[in-house]
């Protein structure tokens, strides 16, 4: 397929490009330290492709978008066709619902995404001195493969703020929903952060640490090669637990974590309650250049508060122990107002082959941007600082 002199070229897995050739548009910073993130650098998606996590058989087929000039790589995405709307956490199930009550095909889908990881990051993923070549060039690619293949739509999930209005400006439906983000106003320590808080949420955030921190055990923070494979065999297991509960089966598989062991072992931080001899809870974590990424826990066995202590105190101090400027927690849940972690906005593009669909739910997104930007000022009002803090941050 050719855009205006540009070639785009589809590709099944990440094995037909050079992970150099991938980085140098998904991450070019890392050529000087970490990444901005993880989730779409060559190891990370290649780690879900070997370990059958994604491909045949998951509802998310690699389709990835590789733009050229030539011998020159301008930009590269990570495309996916959908059979259905599971591990997206930008939820479309009523649109998939209304497209097929009006007679249509909502599935097979077009996404540019990372699978499974509610993540904010860039997801047209151009050379440092190509942005509006490259991003034009996989945007139109995109939806002329979206339009070539008959599909319903293309959705492009947890962009950037710049992508979002960009992808906006060229015709796609701007969405914005939220996530609960941590922020770090340059604490010394978690005392220092807690100095900022309120009374009562200073006292009860103390009283939970206390009540975690009880439950008999020991407490382990791990990274890098303090990851071993005997900590992914008890992590599983937690893994398996939560994903029964939420999502009815665990999206990873269990090679993926012996993926990371090898790969990415880097990118994590693992934090493991042990107890009388065995691990009884874990929260996994991604690191980037500035964020740590919650992503995942599970346990065996009930501890009070354990949960909060794991995901979301112990993110906290190992963020302000090494500068790192926030902590996202993942998606949903409003109990982590009270924990520090304040709502902000996430971003989202999408676009369908049916004009009046289109138009439909254009209306539906005005109507919910304005919804989402009331709920977020309305909630930060609730958040847990003092006063003046909370006036700063509002």
């Amino acid at each position: 397929m050719t855009v205006a002199q540009i070639e785009i070229e589809v590709l099944e897995d990440l094995s037909s490009i050079a992970p150099a050739q991938w980085d140098d548009c998904a991450c070019p910073e890392a050529s000087n330290g970490r990444p901005n993130d993880p989730f779409t650098t060559h190891r990370f998606l290649r780690a879900l492709e070997t370990s059958g996590s994604v491909g045949t058989g998951s509802g998310w087929q690699p389709r990835h978008l590789i733009a050229r000039s030539g011998d020159e790589i301008l930009a590269v995405a990570p495309l996916y066709g959908k059979t259905h709307s599971q591990g997206e956490y930008v939820f479309d199930h009523n649109w998939a619902h209304a497209y097929e009550s009006a007679g249509g095909r909502y599935y097979p889908k077009l996404q540019i995404a990372v699978p499974f990881t509610p993540a904010t990051g860039r997801r047209f993923l151009t050379h440092p001195d190509q942005q509006d070549a490259g991003t034009a060039a996989i945007l139109e690619g995109a939806t002329r493969l979206a339009d070539q293949n008959g599909v319903s739509s293309l959705h492009v999930t947890f962009c950037t703020e710049n992508e979002a209005q960009r992808g906006e400006r060229m015709g796609l439906l701007r969405r914005t929903t939220q996530q609960f983000h941590w922020q770090n106003d340059d604490y010394e320590d978690f005392d220092a952060f807690l100095a900022s808080l309120s009374s009562r949420k200073r006292k009860n955030i103390r009283k939970e640490r206390q009540t975690a921190n009880s439950f008999g055990g020991t407490i382990h923070v791990l990274t890098g090669d303090q990851i071993e494979p005997h900590h992914w065999d008890a992590f599983w297991v937690f893994y398996q637990d939560t994903g029964a509960r939420k999502w009815g089966s665990p999206y990873l598989t269990r090679r993926f974590f012996d993926e990371a062991q090898a790969c990415l072992r880097d990118d994590m931080l693992l934090i493991l309650a042990e107890r009388e001899g065995r691990y009884v809870a874990g929260a996994l974590n991604f690191i980037g250049r500035k964020n740590l990424y919650g992503r995942y826990w599970g346990c065996i066995e009930h501890h009070a508060c354990l949960h909060f202590e794991l995901c979301y105190y112990r993110a906290i101090d190992y963020a302000i122990e090494h500068g790192l400027a926030t902590v996202e927690a993942g998606a949903q849940g409003s109990h982590k107002l009270a924990r520090g972690y304040l709502p902000v906005q996430t971003h989202s593009l999408h676009w369908f082959a049916e004009p009046r669909f289109n138009e439909a739910v254009a209306r539906y997104l005005e109507a919910e941007r304005a919804a989402t930007e009331e709920e977020i000022e309305v909630l930060t009002s609730y958040g847990p600082f003092r006063r003046a803090q909370q006036e700063e941050r509002e």
